[in-house]
């Protein structure tokens, strides 16, 4: 029987991104294709088969411990980025200024997908979803630099619309407009009863 469930859930690709170098920007750069390698994408700055632990995981390591690396990818969903732009009273969220890796329409509740769920595109290319992606502060500053004064505002819009951190289970080429389908676990909701 299969750990697995195949859903009849299917989104698509709208966008990639990359973030060369998170401590210059945290903006991604807009790509129309990625290889997504055991070790992420060669030119993100989120690349690597391990990284440092960070406020994500502070009550199971100290900060700075070498953990694996299941932070590889952030990935978003084109409804929640128009809800969050909706919310602060903007046109549009431009998913670079968040420093998004893949937005992804089609998929509805994106941000609470089951932890552990695939995303299967139809290159073959899977990515694992670790958790949910909390917003934080960290885009603020990009975001003012488009639109002045807005920055402050993400954070509280972005709380359940901030998507997900993946990692890489199949490696394979990713293109803006590829299928994805949604994978979830076979179990049952945690009770701590």
């Amino acid at each position: 029987m299969p750990a697995l469930i195949s859903t009849d859930i299917v989104g698509k690709i709208m966008w990639l991104g990359c973030v060369p170098d998170r401590d210059a920007n945290l903006a991604s750069e807009t790509r129309d294709e990625m290889f997504a390698t055991f070790s992420g994408v060669a030119d993100e700055d989120h690349r690597g088969l391990t990284r440092l632990s960070c406020s994500r995981v502070v009550t199971q390591y100290p900060k700075g411990t070498e953990i694996r690396n299941t932070r590889q990818f952030s990935v978003v969903s084109a409804e929640e980025i128009e809800a969050i732009s909706s919310k602060i009273g903007i046109a549009r969220l431009d998913p670079s200024w968040i420093g998004a890796s893949i937005v992804i329409a089609g998929i509805p509740d994106f941000t609470h997908i089951p932890p552990s769920s695939r995303l299967q595109f139809d290159t073959g290319t899977t990515l694992v979803v670790d958790m949910e992606n909390r917003p934080c502060h960290l885009p603020a500053k990009v975001i003012d630099g488009h639109l002045p004064g807005v920055g402050r505002a993400f954070k509280a819009a972005a709380k359940g619309r901030r998507g997900v951190t993946a990692w890489v289970e199949r490696e394979g080429v990713l293109h803006v407009g590829d299928a994805v389908r949604l994978h979830i676990p076979a179990q049952r909701r945690w009770s701590r009863a």
